[in-house]
C-alpha cells in the first residue's frame, strides 16, 4: 500500500471549483482496482490550499495500472484545469507510527 499527496495552491481556481472537479473524478478512481480510498481536504489557515490523498495498492501499480488504464483518461479531463496548480504530488510508504481513537471509548 503506498499513499499518493497531492497539494494544490489554488491561484486560478477556488476551492468549490476543485472541489466539483474531485466529485466528478471519484467516479473514475472508485472504478480503478488499484484505488483503495481517498479524500479530499481543505485547508483552515490558508483557503488556496487544498490536499487529496489517495490510498492506492502500490506505486507500481498506480503508475502502470491505472494511469495507464482505462479510468485515468476521464480522471485526468475532470482534474486537467488544475493541473499548474500543483506543489506537490508524491507518494509516501506508511510507517508504524499510526493510532486512531476508537470511537466507542
Amino acid at each position: 500500500m503506498t499513499i499518493e499527496y497531492i497539494r494544490y495552491r489554488l491561484a486560478e481556481h477556488t476551492a468549490a471549483e476543485l472541489t466539483n472537479a474531485y466529485v466528478k473524478a471519484e467516479a473514475f478512481l472508485k472504478a480503478a482496482p488499484q484505488c483503495l480510498a481517498f479524500d479530499l481536504s481543505h485547508c483552515e489557515e490558508d483557503p488556496a490550499l487544498m490536499t487529496l490523498r489517495i490510498v492506492w495498492t502500490s506505486t507500481q501499480e498506480h503508475l502502470t495500472g491505472f494511469r495507464k488504464g482505462e479510468h485515468f483518461p476521464g480522471f485526468l479531463a475532470c482534474i486537467r484545469p488544475f493541473i499548474a496548480e500543483i506543489v506537490e504530488m508524491n507518494h509516501y510508504a506508511p510507517t508504524t507510527v499510526a493510532w486512531v481513537r476508537d470511537a466507542d471509548a
